[in-house]
């Protein structure tokens, strides 16, 4: 599949608001020397002529070729360090359940609901927006400025790239499951059906789940329609929401409820005596019962946070809308918001002159349903949680100076950088920009962003078009510049 295919290569924001018709190409007309100059100038000559004396066609110089990057900065650059942790996280747990299979790791074939619950409890924890908050926090507050360069570099990196760590250990979890499960199915005959039952379901929710999170399923159908039914049923816009949101949230949620009658019931059925053990003391002195204790506890925070909040939505142009919330905010966060407090949130950068600042934007360019209901209906009120989450930007703090590179409506979560630090110089690309994004985002960038911004720097942060991230990110490399783009992982 062509990389055309898997993303836009460009959204109408960075396009601009002028659609631009190239004239048709017409002759001009020819003056001779022994025309008169009081004769009138639209004295044109036959076609016959024109044939004779046409002047010969300029040649083009052919385009520069294009500068191949080499395999080792593509290979530098798709083996990140989400990458790292992936292979490091899962190979551990398959070489712990290989060791486990085979009858040398007695401990995790006793407590392999442990491992299991273990591994999703780790993989919640790196997708937990408060825990990584406090990541962030302790990052900025410890090692900026004064630390060596490679040390930010790799704190930056290990930051940006926690999702790693969620998606090895949450297939690693699945798989552990399906061992547990299977393990169960062999002793058939001295396991309650009710467990198994349970074991059945778990492992279904938590597969599909995990399935959905996939980056091509996710890339391919995190859409706001379904495109085969649209063609014959008109649904409301309550009923139509992402095909990720519905598998990996919802979906994952019923594999919560699931997991937690799994254990109980696997705690409290003894399988050598086939009875039911209904002390509580010996449920809570179990691994897996802490465990799926703190995965619940994880998922629960970020929705304890949510409110519905009033809003002034401003409409530059029929591509962008700009959404104003009140109270100012650090630099380099990130807010999820929806319609509705449950279903379709949408993440978007925050910008905003600081944390005493009286609002904070977000800008949203018409991309899908979501957004486009934005421009069309604008609401009074949104859902939004009120801990917002850290993105790379954040780490900005950590550094003398730097260049934050943005396209489109990428100045969404770019400009709070340049805005709350005087050191970091702004590169934004796009089409007719004051037009698109109107007078709040030009002023913000007037008043803040002076043409005295020096290029020099210690790293480059981007936020860009699938396209333009990788252009970017492989001539930074090869130049040796350290530089972090965009990820397409949550």
């Amino acid at each position: 599949m062509s990389t055309e295919t898997k993303v836009n290569t460009y959204d109408d924001a960075e396009k601009g608001t002028q659609e631009i018709t190239p004239p048709p190409l017409t002759y001009l007309p020819t003056v001779y020397p022994e025309i008169s100059e009081k004769k009138p100038i639209d004295t044109l000559m036959s076609l016959e002529d024109k044939k004779e004396v046409a002047a010969p066609p300029v040649k083009k110089s052919p385009p520069k070729p294009k500068k191949k990057v080499s395999k080792w900065i593509r290979w530098v650059l798709w083996f990140n360090t989400y990458r790292k942790f992936f292979t490091l996280t899962f190979t551990l747990n398959m070489v712990a359940l290989a060791l486990a299979a085979s009858g040398h790791f007695p401990y995790a074939v006793k407590y392999n609901g442990a491992f299991v619950v273990g591994n999703f409890n780790f993989a919640i924890l790196m997708r937990n927006e408060i825990f990584g908050r406090i990541l962030y926090w302790f990052v900025n507050t410890f090692f900026a400025k004064w630390t060596p360069l490679w040390w930010r570099l790799g704190c930056t990196s290990v930051l940006q790239h926690l999702g790693g760590i969620h998606s090895g250990c949450a297939l690693s979890g699945v798989i552990w499951l399906l061992f547990k499960v299977v393990r169960m199915f062999l002793t058939l005959e001295v396991e309650h059906d009710a467990v198994l039952i349970l074991g059945v379901c778990t492992n279904v929710a938590v597969i599909i789940s995990a399935l959905s999170a996939i980056p091509w399923v996710r890339n391919t159908h995190h859409k706001y329609e379904c495109h085969f039914f649209a063609t014959r049923v008109k649904f409301s816009h309550k009923s139509i929401f992402s095909v990720f949101e519905r598998h990996h949230r919802f979906v994952g949620w019923t594999g919560l409820f699931c997991t937690w009658a799994f254990v109980i019931l696997g705690d409290i059925y003894d399988p050598t005596t086939k009875t039911w053990n209904l002390d509580g003391v010996h449920v809570i002195r179990q691994q897996d019962f802490w465990f799926t204790i703190g995965m619940t506890v994880f998922i629960a925070l970020p929705w304890i946070c949510v409110r519905e909040v009033p809003v002034d939505i401003e409409l530059p142009s029929p591509k962008v809308a700009i959404i104003r919330f009140e109270r100012g905010m650090q630099q380099g966060l990130l807010g999820r918001i929806s319609r509705s407090s449950i279903m379709e949130y949408h993440a978007f950068g925050i910008i905003s002159e600081g944390k005493h600042a009286k609002y904070h934007y977000m800008i949203a360019g018409v991309q899908g349903d979501f957004t486009r209901r934005l421009v069309n209906d604008p609401p009074k009120t949104l859902w939004t949680r009120q801990v917002k989450f850290a993105g790379v930007s954040n780490t900005s703090t950590l550094y003398h100076r730097g260049i934050r590179i943005c396209t489109g409506t990428g100045i969404g979560a770019a400009l709070s950088t340049c805005l709350q630090s005087p050191n970091w110089f702004l590169i934004w690309i796009g089409s007719d920009q004051e037009k698109t994004f109107g007078p709040t985002i030009s002023g913000l960038i007037h008043r803040h962003v002076g043409p005295e911004r020096l290029i020099l720097w210690d790293i480059v942060f981007i936020t860009s078009n699938y396209i333009g991230n990788t252009e970017i990110m492989q001539g930074c490399k090869e130049a040796g510049i350290p530089v972090f783009g965009t990820l397409w992982d949550f």
